[in-house]
């Protein structure tokens, strides 16, 4: 039996609808971050003063810059996925671009948006 290439029309429907799930999900993530990260900026004017408020802003600005960092993580993420359903649309999606071959269903179900076999990932990574 020959070894799969591609994968069929309705195996690449169900990865498309996954990825349109994940990119809901991650935009709703994207939105509640970003609507955190304004929300905390407006509340500079409190009244506080003297050590109190110097330590406290030492702690927003952290957090704000995990905040920050987390945004832009899953702004990548979301980009991730779009750029899987292009792959989806031209016909190499779930193929490796380190080996050529197919990516079995089980990764791109874990992580759709890879381009990279799980062998692949492994000699990149020793």
């Amino acid at each position: 039996m020959a070894e799969k290439t591609k994968y069929s029309a309705d195996e690449l429907k169900e990865f498309e609808e996954l990825i349109y799930k994940k990119i809901g999900i991650a935009r709703v993530e994207l939105t509640t971050l970003i609507g955190s990260l304004n929300h905390s900026s407006d509340e500079g004017t409190d009244g506080f003063y003297g050590n109190v408020k110097t330590l406290e802003d030492g702690a927003d600005t952290a957090e704000k810059e995990q905040m920050n960092q987390l945004a832009a993580r899953q702004q990548k993420f979301i980009s991730n996925l779009e750029n899987a359903l292009v792959r989806i649309k031209n016909g190499t999606y779930g193929i490796c671009v380190d080996t050529g071959k197919l990516i079995r269903k089980e990764r791109l179900m874990a992580v759709p948006h890879t381009m990279h076999s799980i062998d692949a990932k492994l000699k990149k990574g020793s």
